[in-house]
């Protein structure tokens, strides 16, 4: 029997590694990264409404997130339905976990959600590389939200490799009040990188072979992020959350993505409380919670 509603949760991600390439004369920029999904989530539920309805998208968790056709939930449901033929008569839930404009995927996630929900809703039958293709056309962070655990990324991020990662990591995440413009932080990042010679962007090695053994010190030496210091610029308070953790003894720390989160890896459940407590206490972070990783992409929990 088919189902009237599918409710699925969907990971956050942080980049272990996110490099920058020149910009170029399309107004992107060739990227390197390496994604890992982390054990923060939001939650995605599906249901097929009354006919003639079309799309209502209702969002509960965050403020000021738009409920209309320039919301990626939405226009990933647009998209199944007229590739398809499944219909828009649909009512569309979310419970925000993962932080707006945090550099951390939320809406991706949501995008990602939506077309794992329908397939499944309708019964299509999707390979997961198909729905990932489709993803690529809604964001380039889409696809990685579906397959999840550790992922190479190229292009524009959107162009996945699955990474051998052993072991499992604790990694500390501190809010900010206010998110970041993506497209903010790139701009900052041109700008101050302006007159450099600008690389083309490659995989760190060192960092797969800290994945590949599981060896949580080497990652913690081996995180990069290019944008890091142009979300500083933009928001200087970041590096004060930096230093917070650094004092704590941190193995790592970075900016994740376009920021403002920051991501501290930790030894252990010990550190990881000491270290939340110390940034909650600091008065330069809205919230600060530990999660574990990596974990999978996009699944359902719930269909009836």
């Amino acid at each position: 029997m088919a189902n009237k509603s599918v409710t699925l949760k969907v990971p956050a991600k942080i980049n272990l590694q996110l490099s920058v390439g020149p910009l170029k004369s399309d107004g992107y920029h060739e990227l390197a990264t390496v994604f890992q999904a982390v054990s923060l989530y939001d939650e995605v539920k599906i249901s097929k409404a009354a006919s003639g309805s079309g799309i209502t998208l209702k969002i509960s968790g965050a403020k000021d997130l738009p409920t209309d056709s320039t919301n990626l939930a939405w226009k990933a449901a647009e998209i199944m339905a007229n590739r398809f033929g499944c219909g828009t008569d649909l009512e569309i839930q979310i419970k925000k976990e993962i932080p707006v404009a945090g550099g951390m995927a939320g809406g991706s996630a949501n995008a990602a959600a939506v077309l794992i929900g329908m397939d499944a809703l309708f019964d299509l039958k999707i390979a997961r590389s198909e729905l990932m293709a489709i993803g690529a056309t809604l964001g380039a962070d889409v696809p990685f939200a579906i397959m999840g655990n550790v992922a190479i990324g190229r292009g524009h991020g959107d162009q996945l490799n699955s990474v051998l990662s052993r072991g499992n990591y604790l990694w500390v995440l501190a809010f900010s009040n206010q998110g970041l413009s993506t497209p903010a932080v790139y701009k900052e990042c041109d700008r101050l990188r302006a007159g450099m010679n600008i690389a083309n962007p490659t995989i760190n090695d060192s960092l797969l072979q800290a994945l590949a053994s599981g060896d949580a010190k080497l990652l913690g030496k081996s995180l990069v992020n290019d944008l890091q210091a142009a979300a500083c610029s933009l928001k200087p308070s970041l590096r004060l959350i930096l230093d917070v953790g650094n004092e704590y003894g941190a193995l790592g720390s970075i900016v994740s993505g376009s920021g403002p989160t920051v991501a501290f890896l930790v030894s252990d459940q010990d550190h990881a409380l000491d270290l939340t407590v110390a940034l909650s206490g600091s008065g330069v972070v809205s919230n600060a919670i530990s999660v574990n990783a990596p974990v999978s992409g996009a699944k359902i929990i719930e269909s009836f």
